[in-house]
């Protein structure tokens, strides 16, 4: 999110978050509906998300689902919110992005109620199949609604993107850490029925308010296509950070739970704590991150080297890999989570600002066009992680065990951070020479006009 108080390419047009100054002061009427709209998303639609993972893999494993077949349950969410990004992103203008926002979060509550009858299937082919159904449908509202969400927010605080998407992480973090202890508790109290009926309503119910206060925000179709912005060099390589921290958490999502319950035998509503050092420790340091962000453009690169290598290194410390000869222990799994959820923030954060300034440096106009190509790409290469991490995840679990599939999983993050580390270094070296040719050329220039003036 390279859209820094201090840096041109922060402007996204026309939009209403006006100049930094103002922007930092007070916020208008419409930039507090903007967030009103955008947090309601994040809680509901990430608690919504989050509720399947202490006790759903359990229960698909007493409808006759194999640990793979749960991955690909997961993943599949994850596969369809990719299509969902890139088509919603393209045509965000033509269909809007008011209606697209409302449309999205209609099609996840409601979808989410209907999961919750699901355990009333015959066992086997018949539940798994509307396993799948269900969650495709739910992952089409989800992308459509949250490729709205993030471009409504970029026209709203074109001079805070990344303060803005750091402070709503808040309520991502929220629905994450609130979710999984509340379905489990749900569970064990009243059955498989009432998380997700709850959790539905919960969403439908906040519908009536977005209709009222949410602005609608209109554009002209932008030039510049999705093939345009992939094929500049910058934006693969954040591509493939997303991607590796998507994997990440889709990876941890379903195995962790399967691990912690084989490892350490605790009971469902307790799995849920577990996930708590993760989300709350993203959720914390978000909003700080963010700002920092904002206010010290420069600090993005150093956030993206850094976060991966630290992540490299939590995972390997999450089993432990066995060749660390480290016990396995809750305290540590914890604290590693712990570690992991301030490295992910550090990473993840400075990621749509860089994408957003790449683009506009290499010629994509600012306004709302450009805002849905970069929110459609982050979501859909978010989604290829997603999809990646519980489906290789349940596959890597079975065959070599938790302790090393999750050290595999650590090494994505490891040549991710690397290879944005040498991009960097590649980045300034150009710079350096582009520099130096530009006060030869100049030292000459000035040469020659006193030259002349000698004559």
């Amino acid at each position: 999110m390279d859209t820094a108080e201090s840096r041109a390419p922060a402007g996204t047009g026309d939009g209403s978050g006006g100049s930094p100054g103002e922007t930092s002061r007070r916020l208008s009427r419409e930039q507090l509906c903007v967030l009103v709209s955008a947090a309601s998303l994040n809680l509901g639609c990430t608690m919504a998300y989050s509720i399947l993972g202490p006790f759903f893999p359990k229960e698909a494993e007493k409808k006759g689902a194999s640990n793979a077949m749960i991955g690909m349950i997961f993943g599949c969410y994850a596969l369809f919110e990719l299509v969902a990004s890139l088509v919603f992103g393209k045509y965000l203008v033509q269909i809007g992005a008011k209606f697209m926002f409302i449309a999205g979060m209609f099609i996840s509550g409601g979808v989410t109620i209907l999961f919750g009858v699901l355990d009333q299937l015959p066992d086997g082919l018949i539940f798994i199949v509307m396993c799948f159904l269900m969650r495709i449908v739910d992952a089409i509202g989800f992308g459509a609604a949250i490729t709205a969400s993030s471009s409504i927010l970029a026209k709203a605080f074109p001079n805070n993107v990344a303060t803005v998407l750091g402070g709503l992480e808040v309520f991502s973090g929220l629905g994450l850490i609130v979710g999984p202890p509340l379905g489990g508790f749900l569970y064990q109290s009243f059955g498989y029925k009432v998380p997700f009926i709850l959790l539905g309503c919960i969403v439908l119910l906040m519908i009536p308010l977005n209709l009222c206060i949410l602005p609608s925000y209109e554009s002209e179709p932008g030039e510049h296509s999705f093939w345009k912005l992939v094929s500049l060099p910058k934006v693969v390589l954040i591509s493939f950070i997303i991607i590796s921290f998507s994997s990440g958490f889709g990876f941890l999502d379903p195995i962790l739970s399967l691990f912690v319950l084989e490892k350490f035998n605790l009971p469902a509503g307790y799995v849920g704590l577990v996930f708590l050092g993760l989300d709350l420790s993203y959720t914390i340091s978000s909003p700080l991150l963010g700002l920092l962000s904002d206010r010290m453009p420069n600090l993005r690169k150093w956030f993206l080297i850094f976060g991966n290598l630290i992540t490299a290194g939590c995972y390997m410390l999450l089993g432990p890999v066995p060749i660390l000869h480290i016990k396995s222990q809750l305290w540590l799994m914890v604290l590693v989570l712990v570690v992991h959820g301030v490295s992910a923030g550090m990473s993840i954060i400075p990621t749509f600002p860089e994408l957003l300034s790449c683009a506009h440096e290499n010629g994509f106009e600012e306004g709302i066009s450009t805002l849905g190509l970069v929110s459609g790409l982050t979501g859909a290469v978010w989604s290829v992680g997603a999809f990646m991490g519980p489906v290789l995840g349940g596959f890597l679990y079975e065959k070599i065990g938790f302790e090393w599939a999750a050290a595999i999983q650590g090494l994505w993050a490891l040549i991710s951070g690397l290879a944005m580390g040498l991009f960097y270094l590649w980045e300034h070296s150009k710079a350096r020479r582009r520099s130096k040719a530009q006060s030869i050329t100049g030292t000459e220039g000035e040469q020659a006009d006193l030259l002349s003036c000698e004559t």
